[in-house]
């Protein structure tokens, strides 16, 4: 067990938190699968009197009423449970994944039993302050059908006044922590595009349509939407993940399918994004007297933060753990549902540091890893800087 920072969670709550971490890393569950995770969830939050609610299948929230008189302010604070199809390679671990091919290689078992830790100290807390604090268990960050599209869609975020999400950090120092202002991520938006030529034998390649022909003009000219029509400070991000086509080596194909995603830091491009690689599709085809279908899925927005609760957050880490523990990064070209809440309320994600000797890899990769050092203080700072947000 580490030292507490500033004594803002019991003992016994401290080994939930730490007792729920190394559960779910040894037993993770893919996206919308999270069955064992939310079981264990309800009965360590039944443990402490607290009763919570489900939603998307495999999702748990918890509200939290304080009992103080006066004026106080709701707060949601999100943690993400779901794990990744990535087999584990860290046999230093004595709670290592006992999933074979499942790990959990973003963190969400840290986020996970931070939102506990969060929920345990302030019921525990709830005649000290006013106001409300929903904590939500949330499944399916990595993979549709997401939680946080269920979030905005059932409406549980509605009535609250800010949303607070978090996220381990694998080039931050173990013991900092970090936040921006504005945009912290990219949208992520799905699409997929079939180009429907003619068969015909390889000896005469004009007797058909090469959809092979069309899909390679097709990957060829759709980064120029990025390279020539979007601003340079967007960042935006066209990838081209699967391509599937072709029968035998000697018939000129007859259909490709190819599928990616398009991301962007700006709401307001989304929309053109995904219209022009459609509309590049199209004419892409048409050029090579072929067809195109297209088909696309909105997935998360961006998520943006708050330049107040930044601020806010700032003051806190460094009443909590020393001014030279607060740290600005850049902004992520990565995603995450959290872009659901703070498309609806004002909200941050700020960034808790993970790297030290032995866990320097990134996310997604068989070798994360995230110290239990960092978790009762991280813990600890949600629960302060939540409490801060209450009473201010």
């Amino acid at each position: 067990m580490n030292v507490l920072t500033n004594s803002l969670l019991s003992k016994t709550e401290c080994d939930a938190v730490l007792e729920l971490r190394h559960a779910m890393h040894r037993e993770p569950e893919l996206s919308n699968n999270e069955w064992k995770t939310q079981k264990r969830i309800i009965e360590t939050l039944e443990a402490f009197g607290l009763a919570g609610a489900t939603f998307h299948n495999t999702g748990v929230y918890i509200d939290i009423e304080g009992a103080a008189s006066g004026p106080g302010r709701s707060v949601v604070l999100r943690g993400d449970i779901d794990a990744l199809p990535i087999h584990e390679e860290r046999d230093d671990l004595p709670y290592k994944s006992e999933v074979p091919g499942v790990m959990h290689a973003c963190g969400h078992d840290v986020h996970g039993s931070i939102a506990l830790g969060t929920a345990l100290a302030f019921h525990r807390m709830r005649q000290n302050f006013s106001g409300k604090v929903r904590v939500i268990f949330q499944p399916a960050e990595e993979a549709e059908p997401l939680g946080g599209r269920s979030v905005a869609d059932l409406k549980l975020l509605d009535g609250f006044d800010l949303a607070v999400g978090l996220h381990v950090h694998t080039d931050i120092p173990a013991g900092s922590y970090g936040a921006r202002a504005g945009a912290v991520t990219k949208s992520s938006d799905q699409f997929e595009v079939e180009f429907i030529g003619t068969m015909a034998h390889a000896a005469k390649p004009n007797a058909g349509v090469d959809a092979i022909s069309i899909a390679a003009a097709f990957i060829n000219e759709v980064q120029k939407v990025v390279s020539r029509e979007m601003p340079v400070d967007d960042g935006a991000i066209i990838t081209i993940g699967t391509i599937h086509g072709g029968e035998a080596t000697n018939i000129i194909c007859p259909s490709v399918t190819l599928t990616g995603t398009i991301r962007t830091s700006s709401s307001e491009r989304r929309t053109l994004l995904v219209r022009r690689v459609a509309e590049i599709a199209a004419g892409v085809a048409s050029m090579h007297r072929g067809r195109a279908r297209f088909f696309s899925l909105a997935g998360e927005p961006p998520v943006i933060n708050d330049s107040n609760l930044v601020d806010r957050f700032r003051d806190t880490v460094i009443k909590m753990a020393g001014e030279d523990k607060f740290v600005q990064r850049p902004a992520s070209s990565g995603s995450d549902d959290f872009g659901y809440y703070s498309d609806l309320l004002p909200s941050i994600y700020f960034w808790i540091g993970s790297q030290e000797p032995g866990n320097e890899t990134g996310v997604h990769t068989p070798t994360f890893g995230v110290s239990d050092k960092i978790v009762i203080p991280a813990a600890e700072l949600a629960v302060q800087y939540c409490l801060d947000l209450i009473r201010e």
